[in-house]
């Protein structure tokens, strides 16, 4: 299988933690839709990443679609999201909001750092970034005090929270206050432990 997109995108990140966890390995195609945008288009005309080209050569785009293809592949026992019930949908109301976060502090990001600074839009940035702390409050408010969110096993609920806290910090440092989301900064740091987390951390983005 090939993975297109570099670890600094949360959406590739999540893929790539959580095909650590299921012990599915991959080759790598570190494009950045900065700089790379033309190779990506060769995996997704759409020009985003993640994307990943199957053994059989099928290509799925959306880290949810290729996470949704890794759970059904590992089988129902080694699964990181539920296949029903209450667990189910507590997990994907908890996904949803990190990435709500995670997507508003992109939009934020590329307004702040993409655009000429006579172009950028403040209230915009504001905007943004009100958005992406509501929907942190959200999984705060989810999130268990101590443990993984379905008790002592990861899950795709830690994976998504944690990759989203941690890449919320790099790029909006004024989003994320770890005394307003105690339980967030403490499910980032248990993942930030996990040998699977750690193999794709930040470390390399900072300057």
């Amino acid at each position: 299988m090939i993975l297109v997109g570099r670890d600094l995108s949360p959406f590739t990140r999540r893929v790539l933690v959580s095909m650590a966890l299921l012990d599915v390995s991959c080759e790598r195609r570190e494009f950045s839709t900065t700089d790379d945008f033309q190779d990506i288009l060769g995996f997704n005309p759409a020009g985003r990443v993640p994307a990943l080209r199957t053994d059989d050569g099928e290509t799925l785009v959306d880290s949810s679609a290729i996470l949704d293809y890794l759970d059904e592949q590992a089988g129902d026992d080694r699964a990181l999201l539920p296949k029903r019930g209450e667990d189910r949908r507590r997990s994907l109301q908890s996904i949803s909001q990190a990435l709500s976060a995670t997507e508003k502090a992109v939009s934020s990001f590329y307004e702040r750092r993409m655009k000429a600074e006579d172009k950028r839009d403040p209230k915009w940035v504001e905007r943004c970034e009100n958005q992406s702390r509501g929907a942190l409050q959200e999984v705060e408010r989810s999130a268990p005090a101590e443990g993984w969110f379905l008790g002592d096993k990861i899950s795709q609920a830690d994976i998504t929270a944690a990759v989203a806290y941690d890449f919320i910090g790099f790029v909006c440092p004024g989003v994320t206050d770890d005394t307003k989301y105690p339980k967030l900064a403490a499910w980032r740091d248990r993942m930030a432990a996990e040998p699977a987390f750690q193999a794709s951390n930040l470390d390399k983005y900072r300057s």
